[in-house]
């Protein structure tokens, strides 16, 4: 950096944003295995079994049948809007050397953020000895976030894994 010229100096970060800079971001959405295409795909089909099941009571005189096949189909409908609907919600997790940022965003928009001091921030764990760790949590100050919560026990113990290693590595800077 040369000191006569002044500009050169925004160029190059001061100390304290490197040491502000995230070490570790992750965002955790919830697993959904079946797509728009999918889903369509299914709703064709049950609709589709639905007419030609239906097709005998209406030919035996028993109309009412085909009326509950119907709902059938629109309760099926209306679980995979719910269920794709509920898939929005997300959480942000970040670390840096000074603090480790939280935010939970529901399915209709609402946030919820923390920030932690990276040196009082631990991470506890349940684990059941069956199916592995259950539940993680981030605590600071007497203060316990459960984090993670749409992951899978296998996944959940490997975002754990990721997430101590950047504590660590903050703690270290």
């Amino acid at each position: 950096m040369d000191p006569r010229h002044p500009k050169s100096a925004a160029h190059s970060p001061r100390p304290e944003d490197r040491r502000d800079a995230p070490i570790f971001a992750a965002v955790i959405t919830p697993h959904r295995s079946l797509g728009q295409s999918g889903f369509r795909l299914v709703m064709t089909l049950v609709c589709l079994a639905c007419v030609v099941s239906s097709l005998p009571f209406m030919v035996a005189g028993a109309w009412p049948v085909t009326f509950f096949f119907g709902l059938d189909v629109v309760a099926l409908y209306i679980a995979f809007r719910i269920n794709f609907r509920d898939a929005a919600g997300f959480e942000e997790v970040a670390v840096s050397p000074l603090k480790v940022q939280l935010a939970k965003v529901t399915p209709r928009g609402e946030r919820a953020e923390w920030r932690f001091d990276t040196l009082f921030t631990k991470l506890e764990r349940q684990d059941d000895k069956d199916y592995g760790l259950m539940r993680l949590d981030i605590v600071s100050r007497g203060q316990s976030v459960p984090i993670a919560q749409a992951l899978s026990p296998g996944e959940r113990e490997s975002f754990h894994e990721a997430l101590a290693e950047a504590l660590r590595s903050a703690k270290d800077r």
